[in-house]
């Protein structure tokens, strides 16, 4: 009888309350999507030094195709989920850097002027360190490689330490790697591009401007950007030899980002459909009335209405790029022989190049840059945050994982290079992780802000 009661009073089942509930809270758990890509990272390890090594290697390159009346696209399950499984957590990068430039920390000049320059700092002086060690050579190519964090790994680290990090760090790290995606984004395009089809570039075109057109005519149905995005604009990327995932990023930018009935609105409208509902006489049945049914589409429509199609995106795509994408991008790149012979070669230019990068560069680039702009009183650090803050910052923005990853596969044809560059992005993110975490561990809290839970996630 109490949980008949319980679930009358609460309107839900035990179901609800005992399995649902808490697997979407362990879903939106910004420290749980940090543990899973961490330990997917550890099993590809595991796997590839493992005595089924051959067949976990040989998993990747089965070959599927996609096509009609001759017009086939072929490519190995390793290709498929770096080119199109990574264009769908290329369009979330894209919705997340829209939010923030339109309503979040990069829409006024004065908050983002800190995250910027950290940014900015963070990549000139990795791909600087690996020009150092790689001027002259054919693998100057790989000097994107080190630019990179991995904004999942970084905040999963940050919220591990939960109430001892001050709001600020979290939103100060935040904003510094959608940035740094940015930056990522840009590199891709104009520099690890193959040769490019005009025609299939110009079809590109025509897809872009048929979602621009319809964002600015009020299309707010998601369904249609996605059929028009995937369908007609990252197809014609892919074939056209600019790297797929920036239609992603591109198609992301004309998902509208307005809502359609303001706060006012929806508030007036939905007290009034509650009253019409209250109105109605019960049937006293485990259904509603036929009018109970219409009020109740009324208002999930209003409250559709009263969402940003980019935000409903972002929170119902959260879950796939942070439980399955990212994780099978990270099992199907993240494997490394670590053997002695192996391990005898660390001493090579890519991977001194990309460690020294990650672990030097970038700490030197966001903690050291910003410091020099906050002396000569250019910028100030936001409140609650202090110098060591920034210093734990600079080491979690060197977690380079999953963009590192992605571009040292752009960057080399040789797997043998690839496979340094990994060593490089491996060692130095395990690094940067334990370092960045203790230090922000034994830092006190700076004065103006307490802790709290980041809105941005």
């Amino acid at each position: 009888m109490m949980n008949d009661e319980k679930t009358h009073l609460t309107g839900k089942t035990p179901v609800e309350r005992w399995i649902l509930d808490p697997i979407q809270r362990f879903i939106n758990n910004s420290t749980v999507s940090g543990l899973v890509l961490f330990s997917s990272a550890l099993l590809a390890l595991l796997l590839a030094n493992s005595p089924w090594s051959d067949e976990f290697h040989h998993l990747w390159e089965h070959e599927f195709s996609i096509g009609y009346d001759g017009n086939i696209i072929s490519k190995s399950l390793h290709h498929w989920i770096n080119d199109g499984l990574m264009a769908v957590f290329f369009f979330v990068v894209g919705l997340e850097l829209k939010r923030e430039i339109v309503a979040g920390e990069l829409n006024e000049l004065k908050k983002a002027l800190v995250p910027v320059f950290a940014a900015i700092g963070g990549m000139a002086l990795p791909a600087l360190i690996y020009l150092y060690f790689n001027i002259s050579s054919e693998t100057a190519s790989g000097w994107g490689i080190p630019m990179a964090t991995d904004i999942a790994f970084a905040l999963g680290v940050l919220y591990l330490l939960g109430d001892r990090v001050p709001l600020s760090l979290k939103i100060f790290l935040t904003a510094l790697a959608i940035v740094d995606d940015l930056g990522a984004v840009l590199v891709i395009a104009f520099f690890y591009t193959s040769d490019i089809n005009f025609t299939s570039l110009a079809t590109g075109g025509v897809f872009m401007a048929v979602l621009i057109i319809s964002n600015l005519i009020g299309v707010r149905n998601t369904l249609f950007y996605g059929i028009v995005g995937i369908g007609g604009l990252w197809l014609a990327f892919l074939m056209s030899g600019v790297h797929a995932t920036i239609a992603a990023v591109m198609a992301a930018m004309t998902i509208p980002a307005k809502v359609k009935v303001s706060e006012a609105e929806y508030t007036y409208g939905l007290k009034r459909l509650m009253t019409r509902f209250e109105a109605e006489k019960p049937n006293n049945k485990p259904t509603v009335t036929e009018n109970q049914l219409l009020i109740l589409d009324d208002i999930r429509q209003f409250s559709i209405a009263a969402l940003t199609p980019l935000q409903r995106l972002e929170h119902s795509m959260h879950p796939l790029v942070s439980f399955i994408i990212i994780p099978l991008f990270a099992l199907s790149n993240a494997s490394v022989v670590l053997s002695a012979e192996a391990l005898l070669q660390v001493v090579n230019p890519v991977f001194l190049g990309v460690f020294t990068g990650l672990l030097a560069g970038k700490v030197l680039g966001v903690f050291g840059i910003t410091s020099v702009l906050i002396r000569l009183k250019w910028i100030q650090l936001p409140p609650g945050m202090n110098s060591r803050h920034l210093l734990g910052a600079g080491f979690l923005a060197a977690i380079g994982f999953t963009m590192s990853l992605f571009i040292s596969n752009l960057a080399f044809e040789d797997p043998a290079l690839v496979e340094q560059a990994k060593m490089g992005i491996l060692f130095a993110s395990l690094l940067a992780s334990v370092i960045g975490y203790l230090i922000i561990r034994f830092s006190r809290r700076g004065p103006g802000q307490n802790s709290g839970q980041s809105p941005i996630s």
